[in-house]
């Protein structure tokens, strides 16, 4: 699986390449600017990109600008942002097209090499990985409109878990329901977001996440 990452500190870009060639990964290249992670992801097409938010020149949206003018030139291209802070607007405009696999984790909430691997090979498969406090603050910034202001507190816990990218079981056990209970829940959230239910968790959760990028 190949990848391309851009981070502009060293010392966290060296250790990206080395923990993800231990896990198998081919590092197609390791970039430390927009400049060059655009013309990096437009010409290679990898397999996923890990990508920081604020990358030189200007240290603001670089990183990220860089991959949605991938995304328009390789339709559906994986793309895992690392960010220091939950930035919403390139979060949702990240989000809005629904193709592709797409992630965005807090650097400082990535606990172990484990989960941030898996976290790459999700995104890379065509799901999500999202990190639970980039969700709240989108899911509240669109809570006073409906129609997501009409879930429940259940199925906005629901809605959540979904956008992380967990399977009904996987909610069912956190929430310490069954389920048949949660497969409930999940209708009632399509149905109140007017969504055609999935049975692929995958693309139901890019339903979600491409409603809350369009609101």
């Amino acid at each position: 699986m190949r990848v391309v990452i851009a981070e502009d500190l060293f010392l966290l870009r060296d250790g990206l390449i080395r923990l993800l060639e231990a896990y198998g990964f081919e590092i197609a290249a390791a970039v430390d600017n927009g400049p060059e992670l655009t013309r990096a992801l437009v010409s290679i097409k990898p397999d996923v990109a890990v990508v920081d938010v604020r990358l030189p020149p200007s240290f603001t949206d670089e990183g990220l600008q860089a991959a949605l003018y991938a995304r328009q030139k390789v339709p559906g291209l994986p793309v895992l942002v690392l960010s220091q802070h939950v930035e919403q607007l390139y979060a949702r405009e990240l989000l809005a097209d629904g193709s592709g696999g797409v992630g965005y984790l807090l650097k400082d909430r990535v606990f172990d090499a484990d989960q941030f691997v898996d976290a790459v090979r999700r995104v890379a498969a065509g799901g999500t990985a999202m990190d639970p406090q980039v969700i709240s603050q989108l899911l509240a910034r669109n809570s006073r409109n409906q129609p997501l202001g009409g879930l429940t507190p259940r199925e906005r816990e629901v809605l959540e878990l979904m956008a992380e990218g967990r399977s009904n079981a996987a909610i069912a056990q956190r929430l310490v329901v069954t389920e048949r209970a949660v497969a409930k829940h999940t209708s009632n959230i399509f149905a109140k977001l007017d969504l055609v239910p999935s049975d692929d968790d995958n693309r139901r959760v890019l339903a979600v996440l491409a409603f809350l990028g369009d609101s």
